[in-house]
């Protein structure tokens, strides 16, 4: 057992080179709503955050990770993560001048995903025409577009995706829950997940053979219920919006997913479902395709299109191993 320092993934900045485009594409076909913007960024929420944003949009070259912000369990738990990531030698220091949050201390994964940690945090105050009549959520639902309740989890890619789960288990309390081999060769680990909570991952790993660091893969958001993935397609779909993949069910995790591409280039999934996980002492579980891995039903196989992360690789970054998809049998989520 370790001992849990982290208690939620609490924003991610995105990089796009269509800054509008992408902020339009979020709150009026997913549905956030804008909180503020400064010179560098534009700030957006979920309905269901309690957060002063979820969604960070800065300009950029290219489609990529900006960062991911975790929240700690308190603030002694901060002084312990800011501790072992020092020890580890991963730290790159404080940062006192972001938004919606307190000081916060920046460090790199073992992926070279820049990475923050924090406590102190601005909540969310709705204005009154948007108060929920329930007292414990944020604001009133009023559907628009998706209406993605809440953030859910980013996928990042790396070039080890087992020893990267250790990593984040052993440094900073994460629980190691699932991964996935191939059925050609088992002891090739090509997805893996943790997790702060009692959820499947608020953290996917997938497997990168560019030596590129830092790059991302896809960004989720929840809905509350399987029926709404299914309407969340029509919405995209009426939007002009192409479906890249599903709807479907994933084996690891059990969630109903739909991936799809907003106007920079991101990825992004919508999904519901999933188990609950309470145990302390688990032990990850690992999967191999023909399990249903990626696909519960075991029909579908990962669409090439879904290899593709951000930054995008240039063909000299792609050694000869990743030419073929090695989840033609889905393994990736």
């Amino acid at each position: 057992m370790f001992e849990r320092l982290m208690s939620q993934l609490a924003h991610v900045e995105l990089l796009t080179p269509a800054p509008e485009e992408s902020a339009r594409f979020f709150t009026e076909v997913m549905g956030l709503a804008e909180s503020g913007r400064d010179d560098r960024s534009i700030y957006l929420r979920c309905w269901g955050d309690f957060f002063f944003h979820s969604v960070q949009l800065t300009e950029a070259a290219e489609p990529g990770l900006g960062h991911i912000g975790w929240r700690t369990e308190g603030p002694v738990q901060l002084e312990r993560a800011v501790a072992r990531l020092q020890e580890a030698g991963v730290g790159d220091g404080w940062i006192e001048d972001q938004r919606g949050h307190g000081p916060a201390f920046r460090y790199r994964g073992p992926g070279g995903h820049v990475q923050e940690v924090f406590w102190e945090v601005e909540r969310h105050a709705a204005p009154p025409d948007q108060r929920s009549t329930f007292p414990t959520r944020p604001q009133k639902h009023a559907p628009r577009g998706v209406a993605a309740r809440q953030l859910d989890h980013v996928t990042v890619v790396t070039r080890d995706p087992y020893a990267d789960s250790e990593w984040y288990r052993d440094a900073l309390g994460y629980r190691f829950m699932e991964y996935t081999g191939l059925d050609d060769d088992p002891d090739l680990i090509v997805f893996s997940m943790v997790t702060t909570n009692e959820k499947s991952h608020d953290l996917g790993l997938v497997i990168d053979f560019t030596g590129v660091p830092g790059r991302i893969n896809h960004l989720a958001f929840w809905v509350d219920a399987v029926e709404d993935v299914l309407r969340a397609a029509d919405v995209l779909m009426e939007a002009g919006t192409e479906i890249e993949f599903g709807p479907g069910r994933h084996g690891m995790g059990e969630q109903t997913y739909l991936y799809f591409r907003e106007p920079g280039g991101m990825r992004l999934e919508v999904n519901s479902g999933g188990y609950r996980n309470y145990q302390p002492d688990w032990e990850p579980v690992k999967w191999l395709p023909s399990q249903g891995s990626n696909t519960m039903y075991r029909n579908l196989s990962l669409p090439d299109s879904m290899l593709e992360s951000f930054p995008p690789a240039t063909p000299s970054q792609v050694p000869s191993e990743a030419a073929v998809n090695p989840w033609a049998q889905g393994a990736a989520h």
